[in-house]
């Protein structure tokens, strides 16, 4: 899969913002601009290869994207006619490179990293729509008919939802839709949106709609569109996520889904007391105290705290977190109850359970023996 960044507009509705550099440079917080949080959060998810069409101050643009030290491969095409053309032609001039399942995406385009994670594990060609906002005047929206999406365009508005430019287009779909951007620009119609020639293919070109809801998923065009944007963004970096953990190993299991879990928002960890540990496994080498020192010294953990039971109650009302992650192996067995108790918690206040797939690894299994033997031998010293 590759990601296609379109960068090549002017962003003359943003004034002085965009007059040293291109509207993807804007500062969208204290530490990120557009491009650079949308690099990082490609980086995460596992894109290695991006193709970046750009305009004016493409220099700019490269030797920034260069300054992110981000491991990914970079393909920058210049529409030379940006003034000119409209995306469409930059997307024409990049088409060479668009041999593969693509991750769509304008480079003014602001997402939250629930969405890119839902786009990327679709199983089928689709589009980032939203059924909670309402209709825009002036900006895309999705006609669906029969589950799909049929034409996309700002003219529309029956059977229509918000949309935003944030595609996983398969390779199949891809191709058919490329094609015809190719006759359009090889007639000379180069200054409409890329999805009129979608929607000349639709019947062939099958795009379903992804609804995002009111996650964030929003491009910005104007310094109003900034503050809004902006504003949203803090809420969602301002989100709290609670995770507990009774281990005194910390393995590569435990950093993938807190890593997974900073994406949701600021990431408490709730470590197992003493005694709540010694009511369900086996008995830990390290104390609470020393086990929460590690989970301090990890990236991306805001706070760690004490969890006095096996029972998240007391802690979950008492830091009311808008997220609780757990791998999904509680959802039978021992801890069954438990979760149970979370989600009762958790829905009487409007919060979420999110679960990532559990990480079994032959090598995680013969540590945690190795740690149970060194348990033993220590106990009977």
């Amino acid at each position: 899969m590759k990601a296609l960044i379109l960068n090549s507009g002017t962003g003359t509705r943003m004034g002085v913002l965009t007059s040293e550099h291109p509207k993807c440079m804007t500062e969208i917080s204290g530490t990120e601009t557009i491009l650079g949080r949308q690099l990082k959060m490609l980086a995460d998810i596992g894109i290695t290869e991006v193709v970046m069409t750009t305009g004016l101050f493409d220099n700019v643009l490269t030797n920034y994207c260069r300054s992110l030290e981000l491991p990914i491969h970079i393909t920058y095409v210049k529409n030379p006619l940006y003034r000119e053309t409209n995306y469409i032609y930059s997307i024409y001039c990049a088409r060479e490179y668009l041999d593969d399942d693509i991750l769509l995406m304008h480079g003014d385009l602001v997402f939250e990293y629930s969405v890119l994670e839902a786009l990327v594990a679709s199983e089928t060609s689709c589009m980032a729509v939203s059924s909670t906002l309402p209709l825009p005047e002036k900006d895309f929206k999705a006609v669906i008919r029969d589950g799909r999406i049929v034409k996309v365009g700002i003219e529309f508005f029956n059977d229509a939802m918000a949309a935003q430019p944030l595609y996983l287009l398969k390779r199949d779909d891809w191709s058919v839709w490329l094609d015809r951007i190719v006759d359009f620009c090889s007639s000379g119609n180069q200054k409409c949106y890329a999805e009129n020639a979608f929607n000349e293919v639709s019947g062939r070109c099958v795009i379903m709609p992804l609804d995002v809801r009111n996650a964030l998923c929003g491009e910005i065009d104007t310094p109003e569109d900034l503050a809004v944007v902006s504003a949203h963004l803090n809420e969602v970096e301002n989100r709290t996520v609670y995770m507990c953990f009774a281990t005194d190993m910390v393995h590569g299991g435990h950093i993938e889904i807190i890593r997974k879990a900073r994406h949701l928002g600021k990431v408490v960890v709730g470590v197992l007391s003493d005694d709540a540990v010694a009511g369900y496994k086996r008995p830990l080498l390290l104390p609470c105290s020393e086990r929460r020192l590690l989970f301090e010294n990890i990236v991306g953990v805001h706070k760690v705290v004490e969890q006095s039971t096996l029972s998240y109650r007391e802690n979950l009302e008492k830091y009311r977190p808008d997220y609780v992650v757990h791998g999904d192996d509680w959802q039978t067995g021992l801890q069954k109850p438990v979760r149970d108790e979370v989600m009762s918690v958790l829905a009487s206040y409007g919060g979420r359970l999110v679960e990532y797939s559990y990480s079994k690894s032959e090598l995680y299994e013969k540590l945690e023996k190795r740690m149970a033997t060194c348990v033993e031998q220590t106990e009977q010293n």
